[in-house]
């Protein structure tokens, strides 16, 4: 079934099928309705001559520049011409449907001023699986993504390229062969087609719903590397969270309890210390806190999903044209960085669980480096070396985007959000995430091979799909494809779909 798109209610969860899986859209019909009265309230506004940004005026610090009548339309061609200014490789396919599916919805508002079949032309693509190139870098997350949606918009010209049945062709080409008509810009449909961090918000949802499947892993990683040790499981009573009062340690407390539950170290069958170390108490807390973080983050992220960026803003039922900075991606880039230091900090936690897991003088009696031949062989001593070299990575990318601002446009446009740092370093935090939390993995089924207790249902699952995929090291051998295979299975979240099969839904 088609996913409508109305401008209020694209979720992350609705982003993420027509993105990644080539879900189908539609436009709401009242939706439609909204975009043809505000586009005729633009269009006897443009007859009267009335003075409105981007419409019959330059942009930037050409603002006081007036346009005539016979420049108005062909100042949309040359607005995207010069706006295609971003550079370098590709953003992925997923980010750029991500992107068309957020703009038709913001066009669903009606209030952008554009003709519809702008936003029906987008959907059409989006459809037939027509898709720009588009270069990744270019936008500062102000005035909008300028730069990467006006790749997006040379499809709407006949122009630039796109991806279709898999091959790059030219963008008329790619239309024709999709049987979608080229529907042209006439006044303001250039700058409603791009006029908003519709890229960098895309992206930041697609990356809040993995890092919550991350957050998942996290947590079966945690009760896997506890298990091990033979953690005190007390720290882990819900009513220690709810009397503090955090919504999302109370959400991964009880993740790491369903996942060890039936297990002897939970039940009380094996003896454990008093108190342990802090990386083994608290990973609610600290877990938990990502927690938060990511629901914050989600809620910004929605609301600019569903929210009006341009400028100017109209308002057919009043009239109305005002000229503002919606466009501003701030409210998006300042909680996005406080999500990728949020993984940062949980990936530094599952290295400082790995870390006890290797340890002699603190794994609880494990072989040292989790190997039978301590001296001949090195075990996992050097995994840990490995993802020392990712966090280190994560650390340097954690430094906030959304303070960077440099001034662009004559310093007409002096603070912009650089939200599309943001968004682009993300990922990337989130890729050495995988490698990181999958080494944890590693180490923690090898741990829980060298016990003979009984596991928890939830560990248990977890360290059956590991083995399916990484065996246990008996004698050393290169362990670079163990670890790549280990990150990759972590993306693919196949141990998070195993367990929840298994014991239900973990948070």
């Amino acid at each position: 079934m088609a996913i409508i798109l109305d401008g209020k209610s694209l979720t992350l969860e609705k982003l993420v099928q027509i993105a990644r899986h080539g879900e189908k859209v539609e436009i709401a019909p009242e939706a439609i309705d909204r975009m043809k009265a505000c586009r005729a309230m633009l269009e006897k506004k443009i007859v009267a001559h009335e003075i409105m940004y981007g419409v019959n005026t330059g942009i930037g610090e050409f603002s006081e520049v007036v346009l005539n009548d016979d420049q108005i339309k062909d100042f949309q061609r040359y607005l995207i011409y010069n706006h295609a200014a971003g550079i370098g490789d590709p953003a992925p396919i997923e980010y750029v449907r991500a992107a068309m599916a957020s703009r038709i919805n913001v066009l669903s508002k009606g209030n952008s001023g554009n003709r519809p079949v702008i936003a029906l032309t987008l959907a059409e693509m989006l459809n037939k699986g027509v898709t720009p190139f588009v270069c990744q870098k270019g936008s500062v997350g102000a005035s909008g993504d300028l730069a990467p949606m006006s790749q997006i918009a040379l499809l709407l010209l006949g122009e630039g390229q796109a991806y279709y049945e898999g091959k790059l062709l030219p963008g008329d080409a790619a239309m024709k062969r999709a049987g979608i008509a080229v529907p042209g810009l006439e006044a303001r449909d250039g700058l409603a087609a791009i006029n908003g961090s519709n890229l960098l918000t895309s992206m930041s949802a697609l990356m809040l719903y993995d890092t919550n499947r991350w957050l998942k892993q996290a947590e079966i990683a945690a009760a896997m590397t506890l298990e091990a040790l033979i953690a005190n499981m007390k720290p882990y009573t819900p009513l220690l969270h709810e009397v503090r009062g955090f919504a999302g340690a109370v959400r991964s407390a009880n993740a790491i309890l369903t996942c060890v539950a039936e297990g002897d170290v939970v039940m009380g069958k094996v003896k454990t210390k008093v108190q342990d170390a802090y990386s083994m108490r608290s990973t609610p807390q600290v877990i938990g806190a990502a927690h938060d973080a990511v629901r914050w983050a989600r809620s910004q992220v929605e609301i600019e999903l569903n929210g009006v960026g341009d400028n100017p803003i109209f308002f057919a039922d009043r009239n109305l044209t005002i000229s503002g900075a919606n466009f501003q991606g701030s409210p998006v880039s300042l909680p996005m960085d406080m999500i990728g230091a949020a993984v940062t900090m949980v990936s530094v936690l599952s290295e400082r669980r790995m870390n006890r897991l290797n340890h002699p003088a603190l794994n609880v009696g494990l072989p040292a480096f989790l190997t039978k031949g301590a001296g001949m062989f090195s075990g996992m001593m050097l995994s840990q070396y490995t993802a020392d070299m990712q966090i280190v990575e994560q650390r340097i990318l954690s430094m906030p985007a959304s303070i960077q601002s440099i001034p662009a446009a004559a310093d007409q446009e002096d603070f912009v959000s650089m939200g599309m740092n943001t968004a682009i370093k993300n990922f990337q935090i989130l890729d050495n995430a995988y490698g990181v939390l999958g080494i944890e993995f590693m180490a923690a089924a090898q741990a829980l091979d060298f016990r003979e207790f009984k596991l928890g249902r939830g560990t248990a699952k977890a360290k059956e799909t590991i083995r399916r995929h990484v065996e246990f090291l008996d004698v050393d051998r290169p362990l670079y494809p163990d670890h790549t295979r280990m990150q990759e299975l972590v993306r693919s979240c196949e141990i998070l779909e195993a367990v929840e099969k298994e014991i239900g839904a973990i948070g």
